[in-house]
């Protein structure tokens, strides 16, 4: 006897996440919505290097060295990694309050500040936070009804709350946060190295080939060569000058969201709280120090359905269909037995008929 098992499909908890992301992999990979960018990065870097390794790299191999295309494989590889690294993984959502946590963060709230006049603005919403004898403020946002936690910020095209938030870079296709800023970092820092080393390869093979047949006849025969020896050209400024200026912001154990907006070097001349004051830990705490885990539990499955009513399991479902033996019917309670199914009222038992009575003499 074949029995049938129903299986319902699961929700994820990524599918009912807010914000602007999109998902994919089952929730794996979570990146922004606007990716257009992120596909030109892809398609230059990829066109350049292709290019690179199909006509340079043959020629300098064998009038140069072996070792000239496999360092620059190692390179390309690199690159690529922690570019999907960075634009493939959570840069450091904060969750959004629940319905119960957010109103009792307005309870806080109104028993903190008061009643406020009508007419009258009320008072802004922050708590001070002691850091290394340095007052920082908590605002609240109004989008995820939470306090954000130091250095956070709210993404506007993301819509997300972002711990440690820098800066949304649409190169990448993502925020950069907390989770994947050293991936960032050493994704622009790799790109710079592998851009600057094809733009001065292609150099050198345009100046070996023109030693033998002319600087016009060379630039006629590879027209491919002229077109790397652009592209490096132009965006090797803005590569070199951004990973530059992170650099610099991981010396400081800095963001760009703080930068920007000159919170620690303003008027008051606050100094950074969350400086060492020294560039080598400062670097090791943003580029080594430990990886915190996604809080958002994206492949979680949710407990309840649109209706209220939570799925029920394939286990459950498939041992509703089994048939049930008696003994586990006895031991069932009279609470899990549905309304309708009450037992009908037992009938008295028939009367055993009269026997004859004998008849008198009288009527006899």
């Amino acid at each position: 006897m074949s029995v049938m098992v129903v299986r319902k499909k699961v929700t994820r908890k990524w599918e009912k996440l807010p914000g602007r992301n999109t998902f994919c992999c089952d929730g794996r990979v979570m990146m922004a919505r606007q990716k257009g960018i992120f596909y030109l990065t892809l398609f230059l870097i990829l066109g350049t290097c292709t290019l690179f390794f199909a006509f340079e790299c043959r020629y300098l191999a064998v009038q140069l060295s072996p070792a000239i295309p496999v360092f620059a494989a190692m390179l390309f590889l690199f690159s690529m990694a922690t570019l999907l690294r960075t634009s493939f993984s959570d840069p450091g959502v904060i969750p959004r309050a629940l319905p119960d946590e957010a109103a009792f963060i307005e309870m806080e709230i109104e028993a903190t500040n008061g009643a406020v006049p009508q007419g009258q603005r009320p008072p802004p919403r922050i708590k001070n936070f002691q850091i290394n004898n340095q007052i920082v403020k908590l605002k609240y946002c109004y989008t995820c009804k939470i306090f954000r936690p130091p250095r956070a910020s709210h993404c506007s095209i993301c819509d997300n709350c972002v711990e440690r938030f820098d800066h949304h870079c649409p190169w990448v296709g993502n925020c950069v946060g907390k989770r994947n800023y050293r991936y960032f970092y050493l994704f622009i820092l790799s790109l710079s190295l592998l851009t600057i080393y094809v733009f001065a390869f292609n150099i050198v093979y345009v100046a070996l080939k023109s030693l033998k047949i002319g600087f016009l006849e060379t630039l006629k025969e590879t027209p491919g060569t002229v077109l790397e020896v652009l592209i490096c050209f132009f965006t090797l400024w803005s590569v070199v000058g951004l990973t530059g200026f992170h650099t610099f912001l991981v010396a400081l154990n800095q963001t760009t969201n703080e930068d920007i907006k000159g919170s620690w070097t303003g008027k008051n001349r606050v100094q950074n709280p969350y400086s060492h004051g020294n560039i080598v830990k400062n670097c090791c705490e943003v580029l080594c120090g430990p990886l915190p885990p996604s809080v958002l539990d994206r492949r979680g499955i949710l407990p309840l359905e649109e209706n209220g009513s939570r799925p029920p399991s394939t286990q459950e479902t498939s041992s509703s269909l089994l048939p049930q033996s008696p003994a586990s019917t006895e031991h069932m309670n009279s609470t899990e037995m549905p309304e309708d199914s009450s037992t009908p009222e037992e009938m008295p038992p028939p009367e055993p008929p009269e026997p004859p009575q004998e008849a008198t003499e009288a009527e006899k």
